[in-house]
């Protein structure tokens, strides 16, 4: 492999990282479609955010996919709760009409720059190493999309421990969390902001479809072998590392597409998984 193989390979293992983490909660809460709606549902926002900024800097789209997303969120707990529509109608009218809207605003107003529906769902991972920055001038170089998403992956972590606690006995009992003063509603929503944040950092490089494989396929079979929630979460994230390493070396080698590589190597694992757990478990 030489250096820009590398920096795709490293980026890709960002994203992967990025997404299996608040994939484990959205897994454990049944909830994993809810991530592909955001994944796509998000569009409007990224689309709205570029329009009054006039720039492509995360800096500025990253607000306007996090409004998208905890958007989406609000409007399918309304269609829940208060018009009693069922979990997956609610899912599927919500992040297509959204999706709809976002891909309406990109051809009517975008036409004019690089910005489209297709590199939001398919990305474009092997033009990461043709972005360079440092942080500091003259410093250490590396693509930007890897620094965004490490960037991310850090305040992930971070949240992940300090918010342990709440995360755990939300997901796995939200009645004794209401008891004991824990706010369901409030993790929910630090939840679904994660995957936002997730969604869109990955956007660039990996596209909507992969986000949504590596949110739902390695906390999956991270799930398949995995009793407790930390042990679930270092799965998850081995398993992400593996499907990006061997998905790029299988896309190299028949000159295929990155996304769709690493995604089938996830369904591969996911099914050899369940072939193990079935013989040895």
């Amino acid at each position: 492999m030489n250096s820009n193989d590398l920096w795709i390979v490293f980026t890709a293992i960002a994203v992967a990282l990025i997404c299996a983490l608040p994939g484990c909660f959205l897994v454990l809460r049944r909830m994993a479609m809810v991530g592909d709606a955001i994944s796509h549902a998000v569009l409007p926002g990224i689309v709205i955010a570029y329009l009054l900024s006039g720039s492509r800097n995360t800096m500025y789209i990253l607000p306007g996919a996090a409004a998208a997303g905890m958007l989406v969120t609000v409007l399918i707990e309304w269609l829940q709760k208060r018009l009693r529509v069922q979990s997956d109608a609610s899912i599927g009218l919500v992040y297509t009409l959204l999706f709809a809207i976002g891909v309406i605003l990109v051809t009517a107003f975008t036409a004019q720059t690089d910005l489209d529906q297709e590199c939001v769902l398919y990305g474009e991972i092997a033009y990461v190493p043709f972005d360079m920055m440092s942080i500091v001038d003259g410093g250490f170089s590396a693509p930007r999309q890897l620094w965004i998403a490490s960037g991310l992956l850090t305040v992930l972590i971070i949240v992940i421990t300090l918010g342990y606690r709440g995360l755990y006995l939300s997901t796995f009992d939200p009645g004794y969390a209401t008891a004991i003063g824990i706010s369901v509603v409030f993790w929910h929503y630090i939840l679904m902001s994660m995957v936002s944040l997730a969604a869109v950092v990955s956007f660039e490089s990996v596209g909507a479809v992969l986000v949504v494989a590596l949110l739902t396929g390695p906390p999956a079979i991270a799930s398949l072998f995995a009793k407790r929630l930390p042990l679930m979460l270092l799965l998850a994230c081995v398993f992400g590392v593996l499907a990006c390493v061997f998905g790029y070396l299988i896309a190299s080698f028949l000159n295929a597409s990155i996304s769709g590589s690493i995604a089938v190597v996830i369904g591969v694992l996911y099914a050899f998984s369940l072939v193990i757990k079935k013989i040895f478990f």
